[in-house]
């Protein structure tokens, strides 16, 4: 097979909507960086603030996910929802700079989250739309590698800023230059094609009306992200092992590194050997960091492997999952699969760093690690038995056209 020419995939809408999740990302990770400390510092709130605003916002976002998803459907419109998220996220986010107790750090924040979760879906949406079905993985790996750059941008930037004597209040200030850079990103250079408004349904008809083989995937990912756990709990391992809290960090840029590379590469390669067989395997190099974590000693070499497959994996997923998604929704559907999608990652995202975290807490680093690897395992045995029919036609549903027809690879 030949290579995809370049200029069939990387258009206008793909490189704008990449660099507005490149920007949005460093926008909101600036914000991130320094949180912690100033709540800690000079609102002097407890970590349970910290824990109460981070899980009322993620939880948040997961719901909101869905509903932007639903309306950007319902509307038939993809780009008013999204500008509106990343507007809505840049200006909360910026609030941080006027608060003076932590209550309203939970009130930006969660006010950021929601509108980060309802945009995801229409630009997930809008990119599908706007390249063809061999191209899906190309332009979801380039816009998961550009918001990696962001995620590793960011806290340089941050620390920079601190370093040269900027405030805690200055940088959140400043989170609105990019913030506000993503935003116009996708209002000025992102084309949208006109469609239909979908008939009036509830959310919850709306989701019963996605495809069979969609949500047997949906099923799938839920199960994988039962053993998803955050990056945070590699970190953390890291330190124990190491004794070294530096040493972790560098691991975690190595991970963080590693995601990026991967993302769009894996992207590419799907477009040659098809979106479910680089989705499995990066489950199973997840489920191998699992494995690899619950038993590892403070060995340098291993740890290097471990956090550069762990990047990997993870590259992978992000740009596989929607790859796979995109292939089984009809583009009538498109908004609220992806908001499925990314309701249930959030879900899942939450229970496997609480449910790994606990069982290591309770009975050792090899029952949490190895529960996670447990999951995974399950989730690949799934792929592998419904891969028939995850392969099945995909069909625009609509109440008065008939469905066409086309088989993801």
């Amino acid at each position: 097979m030949t290579m995809m020419p370049r200029r069939s995939w990387l258009t206008r809408n793909v490189l704008a909507i990449g660099l507005a999740s490149l920007f949005s990302d460093i926008s909101h990770e600036m914000a991130t960086t320094v949180l912690p400390a100033f709540l800690a510092l000079e609102i002097r709130a407890t970590p349970l603030a910290l824990g109460a605003i981070e899980g009322i916002a993620d939880g948040l976002a997961s719901f909101f996910k869905l509903i932007g998803g639903w309306l950007t459907d319902r509307m038939g419109r993809r780009k008013p929802v999204a500008v509106s998220g990343y507007v809505v996220t840049t200006v909360a986010t910026a609030s941080f700079a006027l608060a003076g107790s932590w209550p309203v750090i939970l009130l930006g924040r969660a006010l950021a989250w929601m509108a980060r979760g309802w945009r995801t879906p229409a630009r997930n949406a809008l990119l599908a739309d706007t390249v063809s079905r061999d191209a899906y993985g190309h332009a979801f790996g380039f816009e998961r590698a550009m918001d990696t750059i962001g995620a590793l941008v960011a806290p340089i930037l941050a620390l920079s800023l601190l370093n040269a004597g900027a405030s805690y209040r200055h940088i959140f200030a400043l989170a609105l230059i990019p913030g506000t850079l993503a935003a116009l990103a996708i209002a000025l250079f992102v084309s949208e094609a006109k469609r239909s408004p979908q008939p009036p349904r509830t959310l919850f008809a709306e989701v019963r009306h996605l495809p069979r083989p969609f949500f047997l995937f949906l099923l799938i990912a839920g199960v994988f992200g039962l053993g998803q756990f955050a990056p945070t709990l590699l970190v953390l391992r890291a330190t124990e092992l190491t004794g070294r809290p530096e040493m972790a960090m560098a691991l975690y840029v190595l991970f963080n590194g590693t995601q990026a590379a991967s993302a769009y590469a894996l992207g590419t390669l799907a477009h040659r050997v098809g979106s479910l067989n680089v989705l499995g395997a990066s489950y199973l190099g997840f489920a191998l960091v699992a494995i690899g974590f619950a038993y590892a000693e403070a060995n340098t070499p291993l740890l290097l492997l471990l956090f550069a497959l762990a990047g990997l994996a993870i590259g992978g997923i992000e740009a596989m999952e929607p790859t796979v998604s995109a292939e089984l929704l009809p583009a009538s559907a498109r908004g609220t699969g992806f908001g499925a999608l990314g309701a249930a990652n959030g879900v899942g995202d939450l229970l496997s760093s609480l449910l790994v975290g606990a069982l290591w807490s309770a009975y050792g680093p090899e029952v949490g690690f190895g529960f996670a690897a447990l999951m995974n395992g399950v989730s690949l045995l799934l792929l592998w038995l419904w891969r028939g029919q995850l392969m099945s036609p995909v069909q625009e549903v609509t109440l008065s056209q008939p469905r066409s027809s086309e088989r993801p690879r």
